[in-house]
């Protein structure tokens, strides 16, 4: 990188990195989480990515990832969640930042081990926030944990500019999990 970047530059560059799996750059970071505002098709988006490398079997990581009984037990970005965690369930989320606003979601994918998707927002696309966890195996007792979520819609240029940084609520959760994971190990 040259000397005269910006820090915005320089997050830019991080976040390119990140999303397009860089195995350079995912090997020298232990613990990353981001926050990006971009346009897609001229419409306002906000990306918030985390991750981190867990020394853990996925299915064990897994197994925390889908018990909602215990979020509030491990994970220090959220309260609690109601709700079984399976392929088409309905859940609410209730994240620490927020106590007393439910965040309802669909969950949309189901990978055993590998992925989930849960989707929220408003009727017709008009504002919606999609969140993914990635779960890839790297070595014997090593996985990489990716989570994003994107907002996005019609009138997400008015929402996501009132949205609170959740940038170091994401930092929370993947150190939370790994933290978990490893200590189940």
């Amino acid at each position: 990188m040259i000397g005269s970047e910006t820090k915005s530059n320089k997050v830019l560059l991080r976040t390119e990195n990140l999303l397009a799996g860089n195995p350079e750059f995912l090997q020298n970071t232990a613990l990353f989480a981001t926050a990006q505002l971009s346009r897609n098709k001229g419409v306002l988006v906000k990306i918030y990515t985390t991750t981190t490398e867990i020394n853990a079997n996925a299915d064990i990581i897994w197994a925390i990832l889908t018990d909602s009984s215990t979020y509030h037990d491990w994970n220090k970005s959220v309260e609690k969640v109601e709700g079984k965690i399976a392929l088409g369930e309905k859940i609410k989320v209730y994240a620490k930042i927020s106590p007393e606003r439910a965040f309802p979601v669909k969950v949309q994918e189901f990978v055993p081990s590998k992925k989930m998707v849960w989707r929220g927002g408003m009727p017709l696309g008009l504002f919606k926030g999609v969140r993914t966890f990635t779960l890839t195996y790297k070595n014997k007792g090593q996985v990489k944990f990716l989570m994003q979520e994107v907002f996005s819609g019609l009138i997400s240029p008015i929402i996501v500019r009132s949205m609170p940084d959740l940038t170091e609520s994401f930092e929370q959760f993947a150190t939370s999990l790994k933290a978990k994971a490893e200590s189940s190990a």
